[in-house]
């Protein structure tokens, strides 16, 4: 588990089209902290919500750096962000 700065929001509560940096990831180990940090869910990789699913809001699609991904929102849960602001 990383330290995650104070303004620090979930990757899943960010708005569609926002762009934030990864602050770090709230995961202790095991699968879901490898399978986040292969996609490049890493400290300092820009972020950003492309599209929620209809249906609840799932899945997102969340483009990090060059590359797309479908995230689950308790995967999504677990990536913290700090929200670009300009």
């Amino acid at each position: 588990m990383n330290p995650v700065p104070a303004p620090a929001l979930s990757l899943a509560d960010l708005a569609v089209n926002a762009e934030g940096r990864v602050a770090g990831l709230l995961v202790e180990g095991g699968a879901l902290l490898r399978r986040l940090a292969d996609l490049g869910f890493v400290p300092g990789e820009y972020v950003r919500i492309v599209a929620r699913g209809a249906l609840g809001g799932e899945p997102l699609a969340v483009r990090v750096g060059r590359s797309t991904f479908a995230l689950r929102r308790h995967e999504a849960a677990c990536v913290q962000v700090l929200p670009h602001r300009g």
